[in-house]
């Protein structure tokens, strides 16, 4: 499964959020990403040499979000940028989660 192909749906709510085991083998598609204890969410940090190259990421993540219209939490800071996923309108993680991160985990190829 190429997640990266996939697009994004949007998402209203009204449907469960992935348990954790439905969750484990789309992890594997994004082994970089971690999956948080109650399997809520999905984060990974990106390093960069300094605060220009981690804007110009977040910048680059921000136009993939709205391609997608599904956007992460982002915390930007010198030299790097952490990247949170959740559904909000599901309070856990959907297929979006993952399509989303394994999108923004082309950028740095």
């Amino acid at each position: 499964m190429d997640l990266s192909a996939k697009h994004c749906v949007p998402c209203e709510g009204g449907v469960f959020p992935l348990a954790q085991q439905e969750s484990e083998p789309l992890m594997k598609e994004i082994p970089e990403w971690s999956l948080a204890d109650d399997a809520l969410s999905i984060s990974r940090t990106f390093t960069f040499k300094d605060f220009a190259g981690a804007l110009a990421f977040a910048n680059n993540i921000g136009v993939i979000a709205e391609e997608e219209g599904h956007h992460p939490d982002l915390t930007v800071s010198w030299g790097k940028v952490g990247v949170g996923l959740s559904t909000h309108a599901i309070g856990g993680l959907s297929e979006n989660d993952f399509i989303l991160a394994a999108k923004i985990d082309q950028l740095m190829q």
